[in-house]
């Protein structure tokens, strides 16, 4: 028996700040008016500051921490095409889908 669900390893928190850097470049803004901009990029600004928490807790050795941020980090993204402020073209292995 394998433990490779079950332990965070560097190879994971990496796979997942790759999936979330795609997710990131592939969204695209779709906001109807200024209110909704601003609240998308409060969003992405969550975003982009947990994924640079996640490298920080990376580099310091601290996995867990690295994915629980990096995991964070996606679901701001994730959350912002869900609610339609993003399009994410149909992807629906980086995002769920409205």
């Amino acid at each position: 028996m394998t433990d490779e669900g079950t332990t965070v390893t560097r190879e994971k928190v990496e796979q997942y700040l790759a999936m979330t850097a795609s997710a990131r470049a592939k969204a695209t803004p779709q906001t109807n008016n200024v209110e909704d901009a601003a609240r998308l990029t409060s969003m992405m600004r969550m975003c982009d500051d947990y994924t640079a928490d996640a490298r920080h807790f990376l580099e310091q050795g601290d996995l867990v921490r690295a994915f629980g941020a990096i995991n964070y980090a996606h679901a701001w993204i994730d959350a912002a095409v869900r609610i339609g402020f993003m399009d994410g073209h149909g992807d629906d292995r980086l995002f769920t889908l409205p």
